[in-house]
């Protein structure tokens, strides 16, 4: 079992500059070897193969002396390993196509072997040793370890470690449906009620602040100190929206997890949704998609279930009492009264219930044995006569994640 720990890292002015060496030649690197695939595919129509511009090093070390001297041999192999990855999530349709790094925003390097973990601190080839703070310890074997550099000037080392497949305590065995939404972001339904958990939004919290210094940093000069001053605050602010939004996401997630065995989701379409434009800063803003990742792991860790129901699957529209579905149910009705048993709902609740009973169903078809789960945000499942199928459990595109 793999396992990352972000710590963040202090490192001295001489490590810096040293650091800032090793982060532009694996930047140039990058460049010179995602150009090189791109002049190949416009002079042959075919890819070119990872261990041909893995071949131009010794080379390229030859004509520019500065990538031996400033960068570890190893960090360029990876940016060639990564770029090789980064192709093939492009052609599986699982990321887009691969473009060119610039100095001005994060920048990130990975050593693969070589990192030693001493006391309080890490030792990187070529860096020496660097001041860490470690807010857990480091356990099994390290595996790879990036070191990263956010626009506000801070250093992080992610380390990735492999454990010992042990799972956690389950402290929780119900099952809960989970309906997002933006002006309460999680309905919970537990089997017995429904709680709501507000959305934070902030984004919204801090769009004033965002303008004001938007506004100051558009009227500075380009290549100014001043405009690299103000650079830092804007990022500053961003970043803090992040960090606050990570932060709520995690406990709520945790808590979650901790109270349940199972957690059935909507597959929602988030990139389709944020075509509206009267509601896209809203839906980027509240993190749906972080969220179902944060429950994902985290559930796997005490061999939990995490299972996401067909995104077409009527919700909202269908009596959890009588199961009569309305034709048409618009976003400004909040409740409704079913035409058919008279019951009424609020249109949170009544989906909440709804998601819980559809994966509890979902679950029962299955046996009650745990299926082998399918990667969240693949693509449908086509057959040759070019209609998408539905699966085995009865639900259009469901997928059930398990361990």
């Amino acid at each position: 079992m793999l396992k990352a720990i972000k710590v963040r890292l202090y490192p001295t002015d001489e490590q810096q500059i040293a650091l800032a060496k090793s982060f532009g030649c694996a930047r140039w690197y990058w460049n010179y070897a995602l150009n090189a695939c791109i002049q190949h595919y416009q002079e042959t129509g075919k890819t070119l193969k990872l261990n041909v511009y893995k071949a131009y090093l010794p080379q390229l070390k030859v004509e520019h002396p500065w990538l031996k001297e400033d960068c570890y041999s190893a960090v360029l192999q990876c940016v060639a390993i990564n770029l090789n990855k980064a192709y093939s999530n492009f052609f599986e349709g699982r990321a887009k196509f691969p473009r060119f790094k610039s100095k001005h925003h994060k920048q990130s390097i990975q050593y693969p072997q070589n990192v030693k973990v001493v006391g309080d601190c890490l030792e990187v080839p070529k860096i020496g040793i660097v001041k860490a703070v470690f807010h857990r310890p480091i356990e099994g074997k390290l595996k790879t370890v990036t070191i990263s550099k956010t626009p506000t000037d801070k250093y992080f080392a992610s380390i990735l470690c492999e454990v010992e497949d042990g799972k956690g305590q389950s402290s929780g065995g119900k099952t809960l449906g989970i309906d997002l939404g933006l002006k309460d972001f999680a309905i919970v339904y537990d089997g017995e009620e429904v709680t709501k958990h507000s959305n934070p939004k902030y984004l919204k919290r801090h769009e004033k602040n965002l303008a004001r210094k938007q506004k100051k940093f558009a009227r500075k000069v380009k290549g100014s100190n001043s405009r690299n001053k103000y650079r830092k605050l804007l990022a500053k602010v961003h970043e803090r929206v992040s960090n606050s939004r990570q932060d709520f996401l995690h406990k709520l997630s945790r808590k979650l997890v901790d109270d349940s065995q199972v957690i059935v989701v909507e597959n929602l379409h988030v990139k389709g949704m944020v075509r509206n434009r009267k509601l896209s800063k809203s839906i980027s803003d509240v993190g749906w998609g972080m969220f179902v990742n944060f429950l994902d792991y985290k559930l796997k860790v005490k061999d939990g279930q995490l299972v996401e129901i067909g995104r077409f699957f009527p919700s909202s529209k269908t009596c959890s009492c009588c199961g009569h579905v309305i034709d048409e149910l618009t976003l400004d009705i909040r409740e409704w009264d079913c035409p058919s048993c008279n019951t009424h709902h609020d249109r949170d609740g009544n989906a909440a219930l709804n998601i819980t009973n559809e994966g509890i169903r979902i679950l029962s078809m299955g046996g009650g044995n745990p299926v082998l789960a399918v990667p969240r945000r693949s693509k449908t499942n086509k057959p040759k006569g070019g209609k998408a199928s539905v699966n085995d459990a009865g639900s259009l595109h469901c997928t059930l994640r398990s361990v």
